[in-house]
């Protein structure tokens, strides 16, 4: 042995850019390409990035194999340094053919020539005892992580590194992966749209305060929401006769039916009318007068959710809805998305009225900021703040052990922070 190690500095070019971007196809090659030349996984570690990249390690007993990535380009910066008999050049082409690089450079180096170095002479016994003790576990340690963020900002969760669900729809990508915080969750395009341990927070705050301050719901047009959270908690109200449910991505439905069924526990009561379609299409077609409430349930202004915030699709909204009428909408962050939050309302300020176009803020620990948002147009006289029917609304919270709603909530949400009310002006 010339050398303590052996390093090789490889470039992958003309990579797939979506494998390039998936954290879990990555970390699995990644692992693959260690296993593969009979390295001994201690743990991996892996980070996606939103909208590209994802950086990761694998630390092996014989040293580590590390990763970067840039989707956008096709490329991957490589370092493979090995210890002892492993031939890192076996991970090397594992990982070419994985990554379906098209060109590739690659740079050898040894590391710690033994012809400069001089071995210390001191007593390693008490070392040695320490690392007989050590075992590795029988599954190496995983540290995944995704990422949802802006040019500005983001929100990571460390999720277990498995993969539920991974279609690209028409639409967009719809992925049901796993963190052992909140455990399963969705995400379209890479961002965060739910998880089963903190949904509650959003589900019921976009339900119960339109219902509670009405008192009178019947009929209810849902537009978006394909997760199922948001009829699972309208029809929880007894008055309610009939929701029908628009949404644009099927493969969203039948996801959260297969992999979040908590979530999408609603499907098929006979209260609703489902249509796989396009809710803007939808509203614009609607019956004059014909909705006591409608609920605007969308992701983010990009993608096939980016109608949801146009001028016309709430004039349609408007026309829809019967004079006494309610629309709540996904109203964005004003700590994230200032700047969709203060157009939606200016927008609904326009078609409802100066007065007419409230806003409630609630919290989601897995939304980018926590802080987020409902904004309401009223067509007739409701006060959103006012629950209508105080003791019943107190009786429905503990009979249908709501987790986030309460009557005190409700008022309280609609008392905005300063800053927010500057936004608003």
């Amino acid at each position: 042995m010339s050398a303590l190690g052996n390093h090789i500095l490889v470039e992958f070019m003309g990579c797939d850019p979506n494998i390039m971007n998936d954290v879990s196809t990555i970390e699995r090659d990644m692992v693959g390409a260690a296993q593969k030349a009979g390295a001994t996984v201690i743990n991996s570690t892996f980070h996606h990035f939103n909208p590209f990249g994802v950086s990761g390690v694998v630390v092996i007993q014989e040293s580590h194999l590390a990763i970067h990535t840039w989707p956008e380009y096709g490329y991957a910066a490589v370092d493979l340094f090995t210890c002892g008999e492993m031939d890192a050049w076996i991970s090397f082409d594992f990982l070419k053919e994985c990554f379906k690089a098209k060109q590739y450079s690659a740079i050898e180096m040894k590391r710690g020539s033994l012809n400069l170095l001089t071995r210390n002479d001191f007593d390693m016994s008490t070392m040695r005892q320490k690392a007989d003790e050590w075992k590795n576990p029988d599954m190496y340690t995983r540290n995944v992580w995704f990422t949802d963020k802006d040019e500005n900002q983001a929100l990571s969760l460390k999720y277990t590194g498995e993969v539920f669900h991974d279609v690209q729809s028409p639409y967009q990508r719809v992925r049901i992966l796993e963190s052992p915080k909140y455990g399963k969750l969705l995400t379209l395009d890479d961002m965060f749209m739910t998880t089963e341990n903190d949904e509650f927070h959003y589900h019921e705050m976009i339900s119960h305060p339109a219902l509670f301050a009405h008192g009178n719901i019947k009929n209810v047009l849902v537009i978006g929401g394909g997760d199922g959270g948001t009829i699972r908690e309208i029809l929880k109200h007894e008055g309610v006769e009939k929701v029908t449910m628009v949404e644009i991505d099927g493969e969203v439905i039948e996801a959260c039916k297969k992999h979040l069924p908590s979530i999408a526990s609603e499907f098929g009561n006979p209260k609703l009318e489902l249509i796989v379609g396009d809710g803007i299409e939808f509203a614009k077609n609607a019956q004059a007068g014909a909705y006591d409430l409608v609920v605007v349930d969308g992701s983010d202004p990009v993608g096939p959710a980016e109608g949801l915030f146009s001028v016309s699709f709430y004039e349609n909204c408007y026309k829809a809805l019967n004079q006494d009428g309610i629309l709540i909408a996904q109203g964005e962050s004003p700590k994230f998305n200032e700047n969709a939050f203060s157009e939606l309302n200016q927008t609904l300020r326009i078609i409802f009225g100066e007065d007419k176009a409230p806003v409630s803020l609630f919290y989601v620990p897995t939304y980018p900021s926590g802080m987020w948002s409902f904004q309401y147009g009223v067509k007739g006289d409701t006060d959103m703040k006012v629950v209508k029917n105080q003791n019943e609304a107190d009786a429905f919270v503990n009979n249908k052990k709501l987790k986030y709603y309460n009557t005190a909530l409700h008022t309280a949400s609609f008392a905005l922070p300063n800053f927010v009310k500057t936004l608003l002006k």
